[in-house]
């Protein structure tokens, strides 16, 4: 299960704050849950009609199954809980695309 999350931050963000920001988000990359993870930012890529270089932060996970997806997104999953409850002032917009292999 791959969980892929895009956050845009809020435009007064302060540098110091983008760097908690950042740390927060490879934090969650140690969660036992999660197979494999990287973070990342926009890519200097061409513009094109398809790509999207508006978001400032990318999370993608790969979960080991979907259940501990399930029980990651839940109340009781302290680790992501605290992210949320720490970096959701950061932000004014996450988008999530979650998807499982064919």
């Amino acid at each position: 299960m791959l969980h892929n999350v895009y956050f845009w931050l809020k435009a007064d963000t302060s540098p110091s704050d983008r760097l908690y920001f950042e740390a927060e988000l490879q934090r969650l990359l140690l969660i036992d849950e999660i197979e494999w993870g990287m973070t990342g930012r926009p890519a200097p890529t061409a513009e094109r009609p398809q790509t999207d270089h508006s978001f400032d932060y990318s999370l993608h996970l790969r979960f080991k199954s979907r259940e501990l997806h399930d029980h990651y997104q839940s109340e009781a999953h302290a680790a992501h809980q605290r992210f949320i409850t720490e970096c959701r002032p950061f932000f004014d917009q996450v988008k999530i695309y979650d998807s499982e292999s064919l």
